[in-house]
């Protein structure tokens, strides 16, 4: 069986934040045509709030080049501290397959044990977070994905990880996002 690739794709990550502020936080989308940035786009969400899927929807959707992207990686399941972002909703809403990387194997009890001590719709996001079941290794990294094959997922995380473990979309939307924030890249995540 054939596995599919994915040409067109974009990263999202937010920007950095204090850790004590609350209100809006920025999320930038860097749009990739093969190993080629082509695009940006840069959204708002509310730090620990519940509209990251709608967000980044709105964003590919009414974009110049959502006919082009084919496939949408995030750093992380969650952006702006606790907005987690419901996969299933980004995946439905934009028709496209969601594949979410991180450079570790998330604290599962950690990350639970921070949603019920306070952090709105706390439960809600744990639910969100159980539903994707752990993350899978990959090529050096761990992965979560919707709509996409575990050797479909592996076959775009290599393509596209050039100058880490981390695919160019994911890892240059974080040098963007802390660009705009601080007024310099830091590493990559």
């Amino acid at each position: 069986m054939a596995v599919k690739t994915f040409s067109n794709v974009i990263g999202f990550d937010d920007a950095p934040f204090e850790r004590n502020q609350s209100g809006p936080v920025t999320v930038v989308g860097a749009v990739f045509a093969g190993l080629r940035l082509d695009g940006v786009l840069t959204g708002v969400i509310e730090k620990d709030g519940t509209d990251a899927a709608e967000c980044l929807s709105r964003l590919i959707l009414k974009s110049r080049f959502s006919d082009h992207i084919r496939l949408i990686m995030l750093q992380g399941i969650a952006l702006g501290g606790f907005n987690v972002v419901d996969l299933p909703a980004l995946h439905e809403q934009t028709g496209r397959p969601v594949l979410v990387v991180c450079r570790v194997n998330p604290d599962l009890p950690a990350i639970a044990r921070a949603l019920s001590a306070g952090i709105p719709d706390g439960a809600r996001k744990w639910s969100l977070i159980q539903e994707l079941g752990r993350m899978e290794p990959v090529n050096g990294i761990y992965m979560q994905r919707i709509g996409l094959t575990r050797d479909e997922a592996g076959a775009v995380i290599r393509r596209f990880s050039i100058n880490s473990r981390i695919p160019e979309p994911v890892r240059v939307a974080h040098l963007i996002a802390g660009a705009m924030a601080t007024g310099h890249s830091r590493g990559a995540p």
